[in-house]
């Protein structure tokens, strides 16, 4: 026995050594029990009572620390395993059904001329998976709630439309339309789960993997969130994520684990399809991927259920007396079972058993054919209703199922675990035949020989297609189903924007208070104030909204369990079970996630939420732009506010903070609706608009983006005979020149107007220019209109060819145009095709960086003097003022010289 000193003096696996010891002799008693078991019974014997010492402990309620891993066999104990309640023969006819059709339609996909492409391997491994949750849990949406919420794994699309075909919710000819959604329109199918490809049938985009977990996470945060704040009974619902284990090395996909323990969503289901393979090989050939993923899950405070074996290996566990068989299956690495999943029955006698006589002995009586058919648990259905059912009904922990599989599962040799099986698009006729016997299907040699494989169909009356519909029908409907039930929100009047539209008056704001402040109107709305939901990455004071704490209060289930440092204050962080804002830590990730959940409530559960998504806009787009996509394709509505928006206005803190992108990464999404305004009156009729485009009777699939700054300027009050047309439409005239006689038009975004203002005061007082300013609230959608009539014109040669709206707009004045912003030239030089006449843009290109907001404009030439100077250039081309003038006004602004800029307002913080 080591002595004392022999030991390692610091905590080891959680168990602290430091602990005062009250009684060294009955501790002694203990380790020399201990010793005598390693001495006498072995290592396996005296681990095994280790482990049942643990179990008895945690029984007993003593709080002993968790271990990372357990051994490579079930959690479930088959003599815990309930009752199945299927008819497993009725079950196995169908899955085969539907394998068979999963794979028919992948390989006619590839029929000459088409070769669309598509996988089958993913669904292959993970179809029982599937048919047991389709068979005995996911609820559908008859009930008149949201049902359970069901994340399939991309690429298993194919399976769920096989299984849907057999339903009679979708006909052959939309099989054979898999993957060509325009050409053979309406009967196209979609490569994978695409909502607004098939808004009906998809709810949850999820093939870029990743987003699948974390948007798993984040909706049933969401369920929680709704229930909480009595906007939906969301308490039957259950979220499922199927996911796969070369997707696990995502960061989205382990990235929020903590937040769904910490909050105690037992409301959420992972299960994680470990065929052990990626896309080229394996996903840990030289260790165990079902070991790694328990830890972390464990150590993130998960309950992890393993579903490692099949049935098969029942009665060789049972007698493994010695730990002989389960320190095997510990030690063999992934790519070794990859290895035996290709292999002969004699191969695995020799090399897995052979090397132990006791494994030996636990085989002999055993062919090479039942030694080859010892499978994973991933395709035994008593098992994973085993699985499923404990996930179910497990209370305080999110739960994981981690399964493993083989992938290419009964698709034959040339499929089945190997490294090229996810690529693997066609089945040769031999391959066909293998599958067809594997699989019982009554299909002859001829229908496989002469032309494209045959879909295979039962018969609607048939008992197989009638259990389907039976189970269906008691679980409230087929899965998967998108239902929109939501009606349209009596939306506020215009007398709730009034206060906004006034203008800051002596004031200097900056527009994400303005922003704001019309925000907290909106929130008094009896209507719809209690569906906004608020969400911020850890930076809500940043942006001023640190006086929604004590009314609106920060979401969080077990409520404020300590007294706030800042109790005493007026505006201290106040969290609650019923909190409207969403506080989602430093995590873009995690808030866009929640963006999504709330955008789409409407369609989830039939209940519109109107989320205000509020963050650095340097890390929007940029860091989560994958998610924004993802919001698109799931049809979300909401605002996303872009705030310190610009490369020059936060220029204190730097290269990284500095965003002048941001609007034309917002330009690439064709579900966002993007704009840039300059004062609240903008920002009042924008968001006015925005609600009635997504939360009005003609209710639109978009969302909102807009970039707000935190410079102070002094907001106009309204115009009497304001453009509210121009203000929607993208461009409108906030200013025409009073004084000079030489025209030119500015043109002007965001916290770029007042720049542009200044510049046109310069060129009317100093250089005779007569000056008209426009407010450019959205390049993007002038550009976007612009596209479309182009469009339109094209195809349309006979009728009277539209002009685009800045076309409209512009011919009507007298040019040079010069556009200006806080972003790069490429923002406003999307319209630059449609403008009428000579156009310049100035914007900040290149890497920003820390000085002051006066010295970063004449550095990027974006400032007032630059903007008269590129007005003068233009001019000159055209020929209206000399060239020499220019030279002169580079000298008298010291254009070239950074330092000998007016400073401006402080710009370092937010």
């Amino acid at each position: 026995m080591a002595s004392g000193s022999d030991r390692n003096p610091i905590i080891i696996g959680g168990l602290p050594s430091q602990v005062p010891d009250f009684d060294p002799e009955e501790t002694q008693e203990w380790l020399d029990s201990l010793d005598a078991a390693v001495d006498q019974r072995g290592r396996e014997r005296a681990r095994y009572l280790m482990l049942r010492l643990i179990e008895r402990a945690r029984e007993k309620r003593v709080a002993v620390p968790e271990m990372r891993s357990t051994d490579y066999v079930n959690t479930i104990a088959t003599k815990d395993e309930p009752f199945f309640p299927g008819n497993e023969e009725i079950e196995r006819k169908v899955l085969n059904a539907t394998r068979w059709n999963a794979a028919v339609m992948v390989s006619r996909a590839q029929r000459p001329g088409i070769g669309v492409g598509g996988h089958i391997a993913t669904f292959a491994s993970s179809a029982s998976l599937y048919d047991v949750g389709f068979n005995h849990f996911f609820r559908g949406k008859d009930e008149g709630d949201g049902g359970d919420q069901v994340f399939f794994q991309g690429h298993a699309s194919p399976g769920i439309y096989a299984r849907a075909y057999l339903l009679d919710r979708l006909t052959e000819e939309q099989l054979d339309g898999f993957r060509q959604e325009k050409s053979k329109y309406p009967n196209g199918l979609s490569s994978y789960p695409h909502p607004r490809s098939m808004p009906d049938f998809w709810e949850f985009p999820t093939v870029s993997m990743g987003l699948g977990p974390l948007g798993a996470i984040f909706q049933a945060r969401m369920n929680r969130y709704m229930e909480a704040r009595e906007i939906a009974d969301t308490s039957k619902s259950h979220v499922w994520a199927f996911l796969g284990d070369g997707e696990m090395d995502e960061p989205e996909s382990l990235g929020q684990l903590s937040i769904a323990a910490r909050e105690g969503l037992d409301n959420l289901t992972f299960v994680v399809n470990c065929n052990l393979q990626r896309l080229d090989g394996p996903v840990r050939g030289n260790g165990k991927i079902i070991q790694e993923l328990e830890s972390q899950f464990r150590g993130a405070g998960w309950n992890v259920i393993k579903l490692v074996w099949d049935r098969t290996w029942d009665p060789l566990l049972a007698q493994d007396r010695d730990g002989i068989l389960v320190n095997k299956l510990n030690i063999t690495p992934d790519g070794q079972f990859q290895t035996y999943a290709t292999e002969t029955g004699a191969y695995i006698r020799q090399h897995f058993f052979g090397d132990d006589h006791r494994l030996r002995a636990m085989v002999e009586h055993m062919t090479d054919d039942q030694v080859l058919h010892l499978g994973r648990g991933g395709h035994d259905h008593k098992k994973i209703f085993a699985a499923f059912s404990a996930a179910k009904a497990h209370k305080g922990q999110p739960t994981v199922i981690l399964a493993q599989t083989v992938k290419g599962w009964t698709l034959g040799p040339n499929f089945e675990g190997r490294n090229a099986t996810h690529q693997m698009k066609k089945l040769t006729v031999a391959d066909l035949k293998h599958f067809r016997d594997r699989l019982h299907l009554p299909i002859s040699d001829k229908q496989l020989e002469d032309g494209l494989p045959p879909y295979y169909h039962p018969g609607r009356d048939s008992e197989e297609i009638q259990y389907m519909h039976d189970r269906r029908k008691g679980l409230g409907g087929y899965v998967p189903t998108r239902l929109v039930r939501a009606k349209p929100l009596a939306l506020p009047d215009d007398k709730t924007y009034a206060s906004v539209k006034k203008g800051s008056g002596q004031q200097s704001i900056a527009t994400t208070m303005a922003f704001v402040r019309l925000l907290k109107d909106l929130m008094r709305d009896k209507e719809i104030g209690r569906r906004f939901v608020l969400i911020a990455p850890d930076e809500y004071r940043t942006f001023g909204m640190d006086s929604f704490f004590p009314s609106a209060k920060i979401y969080n289930p077990l409520g404020q369990q300590y007294e706030a440092v800042d109790r005493d204050l007026l505006l201290a962080y106040k969290e609650s079970p019923t909190g409207q804002m969403l506080h989602d830590g430093i995590s873009e990730a995690g808030c866009t996630a929640s963006l999504i959940a709330a955008g789409s409530a409407y369609a989830t559960h039939g209940e519109p939420l109107i989320p205000v998504y509020v963050f650095y806009s340097m890390f929007g787009f940029q860091r989560t732009g994958d998610q924004f996509w993802q919001m698109a394709d799931q049809l979300a509505r909401g605002f996303v506010l872009g705030a310190t928006a610009g490369r020059t206005t936060l220029t204190g803190e730097g290269l990284q903070h500095a965003d002048g992108h941001s609007q034309l990464l917002a330009s690439t999404n064709p579900g966002c609706v993007a704009y840039d305004p300059a004062y609240g009156y903008e920002i009042a009729h924008i968001v006015q608009d925005g609600l009635r485009r997504m939360y009005g009777p003609d209710a639109e699939d978009v969302f909102y983006y807009l970039t707000v700054y935190n410079e102070p300027i002094q907001h106009p009050a309204e115009p009497e005979n304001v453009d509210v047309e121009g203000i929607l439409k993208g461009l409108h005239r906030i200013g025409e020149g009073t004084s000079g006689s030489i025209p030119a038009q500015i043109l002007a975004s965001g916290v770029a107007v007042p720049w542009a203002i200044e510049a046109q005061r310069i060129l009317a007082e100093e250089w005779n220019v007569k000056a008209d300013v426009w407010s450019a609230t959205s390049w993007n959608e002038l550009r976007r209109e612009a596209v479309e009539v182009e469009r339109h014109n094209l195809l349309h040669p006979e009728e009277e060819q539209r002009v685009p709206y800045v076309t409209q707009r512009l011919s009507a004045v007298q040019g040079p145009f010069v556009a200006v912003s806080d972003w790069m030239r490429s923002v406003p030089d999307q319209i630059s095709r449609w403008v009428p006449g000579t156009y310049q843009s100035l914007g900040a290109d290149g890497f920003g960086f820390a000085d002051t907001r006066g010295a970063a404009r004449r550095f990027f030439h974006i400032d007032a003097q630059s903007i008269v100077v590129a007005v003068l250039t233009e001019l000159a081309r055209e020929g209206k003022v000399d060239r020499s003038v220019l030279k002169q006004a580079i000298d008298r602004y010291q254009l070239l010289d950074v330092a000998a800029a007016d400073p401006g307002a402080a710009g370092g913080d937010a």
